[in-house]
């Protein structure tokens, strides 16, 4: 009996065949894991994928210390939207990812290493780069090697020296435990601590809160983070953290874009000037209202994030 003479007796059955399956929305992220290798241990890092799957350029969008892939779904929805692909990682030990079995591997060579996995495993070639301190030190720490893929950067509120009053206020604070019954307190005490934040809407505050805890099975809301990314840091925070040389050895298509907070005290205006005569130069710009870090959660930033990217997507993307 033929294929057509099936189909004629079955129609219902090839109909159903023929049916397409609807597809996500450009903008929706897709939850995707890869397997990373640390000298002590494998661990899963967890990834949020927005826009066309098959683009083989991505931006990558990369969280501060504490922070996670949370912090970028406004400003990566609406990238996706803009027909870019959108990789957001929550870095080893934040998050959804899996911690690390020593705490000493904590720190940027690892981080490197997990941001080149995840990129072979999303099939991605090249990439925009927007890293919000730390994040950002994972960009400059990517694009000095050989052979790496990031074609442009933007920093936020990060640079090549970072000074020791600012690693010193993070080392006091990172390791501290948070506990609260009710979401209302755990919402306070984020108002205070995240203030350099510098967000005046209310349901800005609460997205941010909701990003920033989990949920025990006790019911208690924490940090959404390992404790113990605290280690490293009695290493470091008695001197300044310079980085010039990696900063004079970046090899990226243009100058990078450098957001700073009109009130940071961990990028601070003197460093701008030296970014742009060193290395790959700077296009600095100030963010006012804002101290360490700008969120780019709200319009204003996402649409100073757009710009810097352009209206036409990379090649490869759909538009």
């Amino acid at each position: 009996m033929s294929a057509s003479t099936i189909r004629r007796c079955c129609p219902r059955r090839f109909a159903s065949r023929r049916r397409k399956v609807p597809r996500e929305p450009m903008s929706e992220p897709r939850l995707r894991s890869v397997r990373c290798v640390a000298d002590a241990d494998c661990h899963r890092m967890v990834y949020d994928d927005y826009g066309p799957l098959e683009s083989p350029h991505a931006v990558v969008c990369v969280h501060g210390l504490t922070r996670n892939a949370g912090d970028f779904e406004r400003l990566a929805r609406a990238l996706a939207a803009d027909g870019w692909r959108v990789l957001a990682p929550d870095i080893a030990g934040r998050g959804r990812s899996e911690r690390l079995a020593d705490p000493q591997a904590y720190g940027v060579p690892q981080y490197v290493r997990d941001i080149v996995t995840m990129l072979a495993h999303a099939r991605v070639e090249t990439v925009d780069w927007i890293g919000t301190s730390m994040g950002g030190l994972i960009g400059m720490g990517l694009a000095v090697l050989p052979g790496h893929p990031v074609r442009r950067m933007l920093l936020n509120d990060v640079g090549p020296r970072v000074p020791k009053a600012a690693l010193r206020r993070i080392a006091d604070y990172v390791g501290v435990p948070w506990r609260f019954e009710d979401f209302e307190d755990a919402l306070a005490h984020l108002r205070k601590a995240y203030e350099p934040f510098g967000l005046t809407e209310e349901a800005d505050w609460r997205e941010l809160a909701r990003i920033s805890l989990r949920r025990e099975e006790d019911g208690t809301l924490t940090n959404n983070y390992d404790l113990r990314i605290a280690a490293p840091f009695e290493a470091i925070a008695d001197e300044d953290l310079e980085l010039w040389d990696l900063w004079d050895g970046l090899r990226l298509t243009e100058p990078p874009m450098v957001l700073r907070g009109a009130r940071s005290d961990l990028l601070l205006a003197e460093d701008i000037e030296g970014m742009t005569r060193r290395g790959p130069g700077a296009r600095p710009m100030e963010i006012e209202g804002c101290g360490h870090a700008p969120t780019l959660m709200v319009p204003d930033q996402i649409a100073l994030v757009r710009g810097w990217l352009g209206e036409k997507p990379a090649p490869g993307a759909a538009a």
